[in-house]
């Protein structure tokens, strides 16, 4: 019979199992595509660093077989393990893609869990491609039915919603029906967890990692019979109300099919706070017009809504403090004209020249400015003074980057983590991915 009161897992479990590949419109599978390349870049760039190295040491011990790759490393891990290194190494570097709306980098945990599995079960191109989507999707719902509060309140959105993202996607790839991938969902509530409050350590990544891991989970179990609550999520004792919210049903289920959060994914031309960008892009545009001498700056101010002082003024100690910084941003910004992995890195924090120009960037409020945009100005020690406003940053959805920004993105991501990978095969791989019977090109791509 079917069922008169349904719920937000019964709904979205209906929407994964029986929406296909070609369901989707052109310009959502392609959005797809952009994010796992997107995705792939950013974890080739930090795939050796010794955050990821550390997890795959901790993990092997656990680790008794080798079904899934680990991106721009050689070793191979089981699947759930192998999800969790990955899904780190997408996130690690705030380099990520961005649900503007919710503030989820939909793609880690979702891609990591999905590309994991697709290698274990030997599935094809077109069927992880069909599962991130919906996954992506899934997440993004989510996310929207308990924003902002979800956030303001120190839940990490990424983590827990993306452990949502990820159930959906492997859900998909194992074939469930709309029940079972319900449950599926329902038991990804129990599962999903992540803390703002450790944003600033390698905690917050070792929570989107356990997101893709647990979303796995949550989907084998639902396969081996394991039930959810109908109203896991929404109930008045479910996820939502755990975390403080009275879930927005139409948020996360309205326009179903129809509507696609997942096709306004962006992708990030810096690798920070996505609220950044625009005190990036203001210096950038300034020092390019001027032709500014970064040592005739007396004063920077940077101005702007509430959301980026409490993001983004702080002292900086490290590269994370760096990555989530306006001083950081701007100051890396007037002394190279780029702001790209380096500039954040930490023997950036650590230059005299960026530690004295931070310490002349002032942060001031205006909430008149809307979330996202940024007003810079630079005051010269000859007296000059020059100013820009940044509405929509390069990377939002109104300055989106192109295909060929992204591939740049990958090469110089390549170039920076894992040289020994041809990043024009990855590329290729990933254009192409639709039409492979398996996942082989791929993963030997990411590889080297």
């Amino acid at each position: 019979m079917p069922n008169l009161n349904p719920t937000v897992s019964s709904t979205l479990g209906r929407f994964v199992a029986t929406t296909n590949w070609a369901d989707f419109p052109d310009l959502l599978r392609h959005a797809a595509k952009r994010s796992l390349l997107n995705g792939m870049a950013t974890a080739l760039c930090s795939a050796n660093d010794p955050v990821v190295g550390a997890l795959a040491q901790t993990l092997q011990s656990f680790s008794t077989s080798v079904d899934a790759t680990l991106i721009g490393r050689r070793g191979r891990m089981d699947a759930g393990s192998a999800a969790f290194v990955n899904a780190v190494a997408i996130n690690l570097l705030d380099f990520d893609d961005t649900h503007l709306p919710t503030i989820i980098h939909p793609t880690a945990p979702a891609a990591a869990a999905a590309l994991a599995l697709a290698e274990w079960r030997g599935l094809s191109g077109r069927q992880l491609l069909e599962a991130l989507t919906a996954g992506g999707e899934v997440a993004c719902r989510i996310g929207l039915g308990v924003s902002p509060g979800h956030y303001a309140r120190g839940w990490h959105i990424t983590s827990t919603c993306g452990t949502f993202g990820a159930a959906a996607a492997c859900a998909k790839l194992l074939g469930l029906g709309p029940e079972h991938t319900a449950h599926a969902i329902g038991i990804a509530a129990s599962l999903a967890s992540g803390l703002v409050e450790n944003l600033p350590t390698a905690a917050k990544n070792a929570g989107v990692g356990n997101a893709a891991r647990n979303g796995m989970l949550a989907a084998l179990l639902a396969q081996a019979g394991e039930q959810a609550a109908p109203t896991a999520i929404e109930g008045p004792l479910g996820w939502a109300r755990a975390s403080g919210d009275i879930a927005d049903i139409d948020a996360m289920t309205g326009e179903l099919g129809s509507r696609f959060e997942f096709g306004k994914n962006t992708f990030k031309p810096y690798p920070s706070g996505i609220v950044m960008h625009a005190v990036i892009d203001g210096c950038l545009d300034l020092r390019a017009a001027h032709q500014l001498d970064p040592g005739g700056i007396a004063a920077v101010t940077v101005t702007g809504d509430a959301l980026l002082l409490a993001r983004g003024d702080r002292v900086v100690s490290n590269e994370r403090d760096a990555r989530v910084s306006i001083h950081h941003g701007a100051a890396v910004a007037l002394l190279y004209g780029v702001a790209g992995v380096k500039e954040f890195s930490g023997a950036a924090v650590l230059d005299q020249a960026v530690v004295a120009l931070r310490a002349k960037v002032i942060a001031k409020r205006d909430d008149t400015l809307p979330v996202g945009a940024a007003r810079v100005r630079i005051d010269c020690i000859d007296g000059r003074s020059f100013s820009a406003e940044v509405t929509d940053a390069r990377g939002s959805l109104a300055r989106p980057l192109s295909d060929s920004d992204i591939e740049a993105k990958l090469r110089a991501c390549v170039r920076e983590g894992s040289q020994g990978v041809d990043g024009d095969a990855v590329i290729e791989a990933v254009w192409e991915l639709e039409g492979q019977p398996s996942l082989t090109r791929l993963v030997r791509a990411l590889v080297g």
